[in-house]
């Protein structure tokens, strides 16, 4: 009896909303959407696509999923907060495991469950406020901060000094200073941390999908809608985080400054004031009087925002922490991956040392863990490093040298040149990053726009 009951449970699925299986190249290759309501869209729709374009806000950094096919084990029972493609907010609890066949790699398998606010009740959550990471959970805390520097030494202690003011904060740093790593740190050690942490980059979610995202809509707004909480809602009794918010329209950032200021707003379409109490930490990757001067952040909404503000700066300004970051990372993946590398090569250091570090921590922690994945011996080596590198200094930082182009010939229009310069810079970016996100930071442009590039360029 008890074989069939199991039998009958297991069959109906009704454990998780949605199971998928990406393959090795982050593809999907398998969907079943059990809960209809979860998405906009069906399982068929993304059956074929990246999985950085059924998620756009994630990346290499932050996606379980990559990171199971990159290191091969499992993530247990992490808390999901993403968007698709699609503007659906995703918000639960998910499982990734590694799928092998005769002991090779071949994919990894998803399964979530979405959270509302009846799955909210079921559970106590007993958070450990020592700063650690809860096992499963893949959340920054201020321990996760590396570093010697004294700047940033006193900028962890501000976190422990504001976190549990409930004002606005903005967060100021170029790519890859750690700007996430600050907010969860300020969420995570507060009051608020049993509560949803939920991040966006503004900048990854397409324009006319951002209000409704961000805001929520109401049914019959717009063809197809239906009501749908937005970020600001779900992030209730929490923290919501807006990434590269100068890429925010000006329309857009007055409502969001009229939300922050009442902590009330209206679903798109909608007519009723919802209010919340959310708290805003917001980050901007340039300086914010230089964005408000060239029309892309609202002067008001940034004197609202900065009530504390935190600057970050870059990697080559921090004292020592090249060397000592170096250092960690080397122990970290050791660890990892089981392996034994005692360090980088004296050629290998010196290359470090006249890098001016364009991508920041980031950039760092990437150029290890590919050559971890590189080096064959006791020290990595030169040829362990990507080929950037050793880039001239008539280089532009953090950009491989193209191949100059051809004289030019009367066979040959400016728009013809222009686009073989254009396959050659593509095609030399693309060889010394690991993945497509990667290379789309190192060129200043999204993953989407790389890709659109790479379509009409007829490159694959």
């Amino acid at each position: 009896m008890y074989e069939k009951l199991a039998s009958s449970i297991f069959t109906a699925q009704n454990f998780f909303d949605e199971m998928s299986i990406f393959d090795t190249d982050c593809i999907c290759r398998y969907c079943e959407i059990t809960n209809p309501d979860t998405y906009s869209f069906t399982a068929d729709d993304i059956v074929g696509k990246h999985l950085f374009d059924i998620f756009p806000s994630s990346n290499a950094e932050n996606s379980q999923v990559y990171r199971t096919l990159q290191t091969g084990r499992p993530m247990v029972y992490f808390e999901q907060n993403a968007l698709t493609y699609k503007g659906d907010s995703v918000t639960g609890f998910s499982i990734v495991y590694p799928l092998l066949r005769k002991g090779e790699l071949v994919g990894a398998a998803l399964a979530l469950k979405m959270m509302n606010d009846e799955y909210k009740k079921e559970f106590i959550n007993v958070q450990d406020y020592s700063g650690t990471r809860s096992r499963g959970a893949e959340y920054y805390s201020i321990e996760d901060i590396i570093t010697c520097d004294p700047v940033m030494k006193s900028l962890k202690q501000k976190i422990l000094k504001v976190r549990n003011v409930d004002f606005p904060v903005l967060i100021q740093g170029n790519t890859g200073t750690g700007k996430e790593l600050v907010a969860q740190s300020l969420h995570y050690s507060s009051s608020r941390a049993s509560m949803p942490f939920i991040s966006l980059n503004c900048s990854a979610i397409p324009e006319n999908l951002l209000e409704s995202t961000i805001f929520g809509t109401e049914k019959g707004s717009y063809t197809g809608a239906v009501t749908r909480k937005g970020l600001f809602e779900l992030a209730d009794k929490g923290t919501l985080f807006l990434d590269e918010l100068n890429s925010l329209s000006m329309p857009l950032q007055a409502k969001l400054l009229k939300a922050v200021e009442t902590k009330s707003f209206r679903h798109l379409g909608g007519h009723d004031e919802i209010r919340v109490d959310t708290r805003i930490i917001a980050a901007i990757n340039e300086d914010p009087f230089y964005a408000i001067e060239n029309g892309r952040l609202r002067s008001d909404l940034f004197y609202r925002l900065n009530v504390i503000s935190f600057q970050l700066p870059d990697l080559k300004d921090r004292a020592g922490d090249v060397e000592y970051l170096t250092h960690y990372y080397i122990n970290y993946y050791n660890e990892k991956l089981d392996m034994h590398i005692q360090g980088l090569s004296p050629e290998a250091v010196s290359i470090f040392d006249r890098h001016d570090w364009p991508g920041n921590v980031r950039e760092l922690r990437n150029i290890l863990e590919g050559a971890f994945a590189a080096a064959e011996g006791d020290f990595i080596l030169p040829e362990d490093l990507p080929s950037y590198l050793y880039s001239t200094p008539e280089s532009p930082a953090g950009f491989v040298k193209p191949s100059p182009l051809a004289e030019p010939t009367s066979n040959l229009t400016y728009k013809q040149q222009m686009e073989a310069f254009e396959r050659d810079l593509l095609r030399h970016t693309l060889a010394s990053c690991r993945t497509k996100t990667e290379a789309a930071e190192t060129l200043g442009m999204t993953r989407q726009t790389l890709s659109h590039r790479l379509t009409a360029l007829h490159l694959k």
